[in-house]
């Protein structure tokens, strides 16, 4: 959707409306360090992201796959910023063409700043001087396409020592086919709001939103008003002066300013405004929950899962559960699916699924960092350990998931670690909810009033020998249903048909129940290949022969992967007793030798 569109009817609607900035991280860690960032500040409601587009192209390639990232996976509306800079034709093409192919509809137009090692702009060869060229060419060659924002200098571009001709500068790009203006950041309202109402008489009559960022410290403010040589009012100095020693008392410093100077501009009629977050999270969220304005659930989280704001997904309403902890790899398989029949997730057979590919089987990390967080086990209570830290949030990530447990399963945190030193090395669970709110804070999803659920869901590696025991166990009671499956293929369920089983559903008024996440056979058997995939990749950061990576090679060769659902919902403790977490001697024991390890 283009920003446009969803700010007008924001002004239509009377209500405030807020946006956020990223620019790509240096490091892969630091990609997906900041993908979680967003998928969690989603929850503050930002009308759009954008994303920087580094000079010259820089982070060209890093920021089309985040522009990507940001639409299909995690459902943000994104505007992609695109600069001149050692941009020729050829370049801008093939930005705007991906730009376009992974459903993004805005982009910010700007000249850009001067590569890296000038003082001085230059235009490259086959390239553009101007951001109203580039607005002209992007209208040219997509017509209304794309929403077009560009910026605004509240204080006067650096290059143009004559502030009305930045002005006129300014006018340009918005006659040129601009529908937006972002303002650089600036530290004093009455400035900003002088330079709005002189770009409302020369006849720029677009919304402009105001660019603020939060004071994070000292010397990080003289750092970035060093960029633009930024105004910073005297009072602001003064105020900082006594505290500029104490970052957590700077911060709190810049929380406040910013929420009086966007109580400022409320009062002048600026009803939106946009945040620099310098990839950073905290304050944001503090000054969007001082002004009360964290949006309710319904706004938020219409599923349990973000959905895909990519056109040939906009009716998707089911997914297999098998990929919550690595839902860019589900999409990607799923990608070249023509349509989803009903908002449903098809099966194997229409079309065909796709066939894993380079992130499928990646770990997200590098070497070292893998070796650094996972270290080099040579035994299974080494592996059991590692996997009941990750538990406890003493270990970061695991191959199969790249971010800390979600909220939902503090509940159960403690059983889980429990089992994995028993030998069931968890990678997905959820816990039994038996109609919570659908605003609750932690399990809630969906339209106000309604209520979900959730069937007690587990998931998990384990070797022939326990599954055996285990499946005695669940043979006993008939509410259990499970699927087994070795690398080889060789499955094993209690399931007599191919049916979808929903593990989450919601009742919400006036309308059907909604069930968005299943357990489904063919959806399994294609994430088999994947989840033991993993393995093999943990197993090559070692030494071929190494007693690691033996050690993951067998697991690899002969454990299987299960997946249990406690179909009775009502009991809470019904997955659990499988486990015989009562504590018989042989579990106290293994425990016990794990303890001082876990509380390290």
């Amino acid at each position: 959707m283009k920003v446009i569109d969803k700010i007008k009817q924001a002004e239509k609607e009377g209500r405030h409306y807020w946006s956020f900035e990223y620019f790509p991280p240096k490091t892969p860690q630091g990609v997906q360090n900041l993908y979680d960032r967003m998928e969690r500040m989603q929850r503050f409601g930002p009308e759009f992201i954008d994303i920087t587009w580094g000079a010259g192209g820089s982070s060209a390639d890093l920021t089309l796959e985040m522009v990507a990232t940001a639409q299909s996976v995690y459902g943000l509306e994104t505007m992609m910023h695109l600069t001149c800079t050692n941009m020729p034709l050829s370049m801008l093409d093939h930005a705007l063409k991906t730009a376009k192919e992974c459903g993004c509809q805005n982009i910010l137009a700007l000249r850009g700043d001067p590569p890296k090692g000038q003082t001085t702009w230059e235009s490259c060869a086959d390239g553009f001087e101007h951001a109203s060229d580039l607005v002209k060419y992007i209208r040219k060659h997509y017509g209304d396409y794309f929403c077009i924002a560009v910026a605004g200098h509240p204080e006067g571009h650096l290059d143009n020592p004559d502030k009305h001709d930045d002005l006129l500068q300014l006018k340009a790009k918005v006659d040129a086919g601009a529908d937006l203006v972002v303002t650089q950041l600036f530290f004093d309202v009455d400035l900003f709001l002088e330079f709005v109402k002189k770009c409302r008489q020369i006849g720029i009559t677009c919304p402009i939103l105001p660019g603020l960022f939060p004071i994070q410290n000292y010397n990080g403010l003289k750092r970035v008003i060093s960029f633009n040589n930024n105004h910073v009012p005297q009072h602001i100095w003064d105020a900082l002066e006594p505290i500029k020693d104490d970052d957590a008392a700077v911060k709190e410093y810049g929380i406040n300013l910013t929420i009086d100077f966007i109580r400022k501009m409320w009062a002048a009629g600026i009803n939106g405004f946009h945040i620099y977050t310098f990839n950073l999270e905290r304050s944001t969220r503090l000054v969007l929950e001082r002004l009360e304005l964290v949006p309710d659930m319904e706004s938020v989280k219409p599923l349990p899962w973000s959905p895909s704001l990519t056109s040939k997904r906009a009716k998707e309403n089911v997914r297999p559960i098998f990929w919550k902890n690595r839902t860019k790899s589900y999409i990607q398989r799923t990608e070249t699916w023509d349509e989803f029949p009903n908002g449903r997730w098809g099966d194997s057979s229409s079309p065909a699924f796709g066939e894993l590919d380079g992130y499928g089987v990646s770990l997200k990390y590098p070497v070292k960092e893998c070796l650094d967080m996972w270290g080099t086990p040579t035994s299974m209570d080494d592996i059991s350990v590692l996997f009941a830290k990750y538990c406890m949030n003493k270990v970061p990530a695991i191959p199969w998931s790249a971010q800390p447990l979600d909220s939902e399963t503090e509940t159960i945190r403690q059983r889980l670690a429990a089992i994995n030193l028993l030998g069931y090395l968890t990678i997905n669970s959820q816990p039994a909810v038996n109609g919570a709110k659908s605003s609750h804070k932690v399990y809630g999803w969906g339209p106000k009033n309604g209520y979900v659920y959730q069937k007690a869901y587990l998931e998990f590696f384990v070797s022939p020998t326990d599954l055996d025991g285990l499946l005695a166990k669940i043979a006993k009671d008939p509410q259990v249903t499970y699927f087994a499956v070795n690398n080889q293929g060789d499955l094993r369920t209690n399931t007599l048909n191919d049916h979808p089983n929903a593990v989450t559903w919601g009742v919400f008024p006036g309308q059907e129940i909604i069930q968005p996440t299943i357990v489904e056979s063919a959806a399994f058997m294609a994430w088999k290949d994947e989840a033991f995939g993993l393995w093999r990749e943990w197993s090559s950061i070692y030494e071929p022969q190494s007693p690691s990576a033996k050690l993951l090679s067998n697991i690899t060769d002969t454990w299987y992967l299960v997946n249990i659902v406690q179909n009775d919902f009502q009991d809470e403790g019904g997955i659990w007793r499988l486990f015989d977490l009562e504590i018989d001697g042989e579990i106290s024991r293994k425990i016990r030798r794990s303890s001082i390890v876990l509380e390290e």
